[in-house]
This record gives structure tokens, C-alpha cells and sequence, in this order.
């Protein structure tokens, strides 16, 4: 049995839905069962709740194999440490009283460089590793740089603006990946019941590119100039706060940022092993093309 959290998240409902064509006998976690449409849900189990409630994970987790675990993207909590550290601290101890043998997590490039130390969320991601990993669980961190898809909520200034903020120095090349690309990964991993051990599983996308690179690229798909503007790590903080995010989320992804912009994400060299498929060529035409034309 497989357990499957966020099974309506981005990635999470790209790895349910894989592991479920693969036949794989699957158990969600979900709040509201109704979110997971219905042609999956009558092929899975499901446990409604939160995964980071005692009984519910102890339920979900009975019998179980393999889970794949996603910290919730919670923006209104009031303390990084919450969704990192304490969010999770039920379903580690569930790791240990169910059983579980494998874990596979979403995680963030950059243990063991200096600048992950002051890295807001990223910092915050890796110390939540350490509690998976001291469970003894056979444990696959996925070591990830930034999303490609975290350009969808830039959508709108794209469309109608024809530029994307962010700050960042525009020609600092960094790698990246799709979210399908690492559901991909999550998945064979967890369908493969021969690994053991605990390590970090980077997933870096075919090629570095700067942001004005990206700009560039976009405006070839899209068929419209778009630039790309960097703006003051405060700037990018207010945009954030305004969104709803509470003063400690958005601090975090704002000391995060700076460190991206420090060359957090290029300390992992890119193999043929951790080199993912999809170009930011290939994500703009299939993905952010149909978002900025609808």
C-alpha cells in the first residue's frame, strides 16, 4: 500500500493519478474526499483529514509501504516552524508505530552549503529531512530548485503587462523543474520496492537559465514581448503579505530568495541521473501558454 498526501496539490494529484494508472493500490489522505475527482477515488482508498493528525495518520499509515509527504503550503500559519517542525511531528512518530518503510519527501537543494543556513523556507525544509530521517525510515528526499509552475501566479502581469517580477538578478542561470517531472521521479519511487537507505534525489531539469533567458523564451511561445524585472526583496515581501500570507511566511520566502539569488540552487552538479526531461521551452508551450491565452 502506498499513502499518497496532497493528493490534490500540485504534485500530489500528478502522483496519485500515475501510481493509479500504474495499478498500484493507493490510500489518500485528503480533507475533503469530494476534491479527488470520482474516477480516481473509486479506484483508492481514502482517509479524510488532516495528515498532520495523529489518528488520521495513524490510520492511513497502517499497512502501508511507501508514503510520499509534502509539508502543507500553508501561507497563513504564523511560524515557518509550524508547517516545517511541528506540522509533521504526528506522522514521524506514525512512521515508527505503523511500519512505514519507505519515505519519499518534498524537499529543497542546498544541504550542506553555508548559505542553507539563512534560507527561510528551504532551511526550514531540510530541518524537517532531519525528523524523517531520524525516524530510521528508508527515507528519498527530493532535492528540488524552483518550480517552473511557480510562474503560474504571475499569469496576469504576463498577459496584460507582458512582464513577470521577481527579485532575483536578471542573468543569474539557475536550474529548474516542471512539478510533472517530479511527480514523475516521486512516483517510480515510490512504486519500486527495492531501495533502502536515506539520500537526497536532486531533480534539476534539463538546462540553467537566467531570467531574462526565460523571458526571452516566453516571448518566442507566447508570440508577445515579456520581460522580466527585478524588483527589491521587500517589494517582493509586501506582494506576498498582500496576497494573505502571514508575516512569518513571507519573510521566509523573502530570506529564501536572497539566497537563491546567492547561488543557493547551483551547488548540485547536473547528471544524466538527476537531469529531468522537460525544458522551459517545452513547460511554457504546454502549460503557460494555455494559462496566458485563456
Amino acid at each position: 500500500m502506498i499513502v499518497v498526501t496532497t493528493p490534490t496539490g500540485n504534485i500530489g494529484q500528478n502522483v496519485l493519478q500515475r501510481l493509479v494508472d500504474a495499478g498500484k493500490p493507493v490510500r489518500a489522505i485528503v480533507r475533503d474526499a469530494t476534491r479527488i475527482p470520482l474516477a480516481t477515488r473509486e479506484r483508492i482508498e481514502v482517509v479524510e483529514g488532516s495528515h498532520g493528525d495523529a489518528d488520521v495518520v495513524n490510520k492511513a499509515f497502517a499497512g502501508a509501504d511507501s508514503v510520499f509527504w509534502v509539508a502543507p503550503p500553508d501561507f497563513r500559519t504564523p511560524s515557518v516552524e509550524a508547517v516545517y517542525l511541528e506540522f509533521p511531528r504526528a506522522a514521524c512518530e506514525a512512521f515508527r508505530n505503523q511500519g512505514v518503510k519507505r519515505v519519499v519527501a518534498v524537499s529543497a537543494l542546498g544541504r550542506g552549503t553555508p548559505l542553507a543556513k539563512n534560507a527561510g523556507l528551504v532551511t526550514a525544509s531540510l530541518a524537517m529531512e532531519d525528523m524523517i530521517t531520524a525516524t530510521g525510515v528508508d527515507f528519498r528526499a527530493l532535492a528540488l530548485p524552483s518550480f517552473m509552475d511557480n510562474l503560474l501566479r504571475q499569469v496576469e502581469p504576463i498577459r496584460n503587462l507582458g512582464a513577470f517580477f521577481l527579485p532575483m538578478d536578471g542573468d543569474r542561470k539557475a536550474p529548474t523543474c516542471s512539478t510533472g517531472d517530479i511527480a514523475a521521479v516521486a512516483a517510480s519511487l515510490l512504486a519500486d520496492r527495492s531501495w533502502s537507505g536515506q539520500a537526497s534525489v536532486p531533480v534539476l531539469g534539463p538546462e540553467d537559465l537566467s531570467f531574462d533567458e526565460m523571458a526571452a523564451i516566453m516571448s518566442e511561445v507566447l508570440a508577445k514581448p515579456v520581460r522580466f524585472q527585478q524588483v527589491s526583496d521587500e517589494a517582493y515581501k509586501e506582494t506576498i503579505l498582500a496576497a494573505g500570507a502571514s508575516e512569518a511566511m513571507a519573510e521566509g520566502v523573502r530570506v529564501m530568495m536572497a539566497a537563491k539569488n546567492q547561488g543557493l540552487d547551483n551547488g548540485e552538479t547536473r547528471t544524466a541521473e538527476n537531469s529531468s526531461p522537460t525544458s522551459f521551452r517545452q513547460w511554457c508551450e504546454t502549460v503557460l501558454r494555455p494559462r496566458v491565452l485563456a
